[in-house]
């Protein structure tokens, strides 16, 4: 599977390029956007050599690394990443999801509209099952997460919780849970 744009009502998920390091080293630079996460912010040639390994892809040709810039279109500059992994896992296909909006653009619903948007894509796609690992006291997230039909489970992994949603099998229907 290969990432190609997506769009949505206000911004535009672009395929990661190695070239977007300079631009994300700097919607990323808030130590803050790591409390969940751990680790401190990546500096450009730390994120260049970082997306250099993502968009050359996985080594395992059954694993898809999908990787987007988010970038709001009124202000004409990148808020943030979304990506996803998708593999096989028991009887079908995963996506694992993960999103992440720079400080100065959180509270105004970018995190939930470009996951939304993905989710949507990955139900065109066919791929039934959407997770995502939250941090339990990261209730913005767990928000996000629900906004896009995921549920938390009883999974837990690394101290995260598992959130998931999956379509039925003949729908595709990205706004179809069960």
């Amino acid at each position: 599977m290969v990432s190609e744009p997506i769009r949505t009502e206000r911004l535009d998920l672009l395929p990661l390029r190695v070239a977007d390091a300079e631009e994300m080293a700097v919607v990323l630079s808030d130590p803050a956007l790591h409390t969940f996460i751990g680790g401190a912010p990546a500096t450009a040639q730390a994120l260049r050599s970082r997306y250099e390994r993502l968009t050359a892809g996985s080594p395992d040709p059954e694993v898809s690394w999908l990787n987007w810039v988010v970038r709001l279109r009124a202000e004409e500059c990148a808020t943030g990443t979304v990506q996803a992994t998708i593999g096989p896992a028991g009887q079908g296909i995963v996506a694992e999801i993960a999103w992440v909006v720079g400080t100065p653009w959180q509270g105004r619903g970018i995190a939930t509209e470009a996951a939304r948007g993905l989710v949507e894509w990955l139900g065109r796609q066919a791929v039934p099952t959407v997770v995502a690992h939250i941090h339990p006291e990261h209730h913005a997230s767990a928000a996000v997460a629900a906004a896009c039909g995921l549920a938390p489970t009883e999974v837990w992994q690394d101290g995260e919780v598992g959130w998931q949603r999956t379509t039925g099998p003949r729908t595709g229907d990205a706004r179809t849970n069960s």
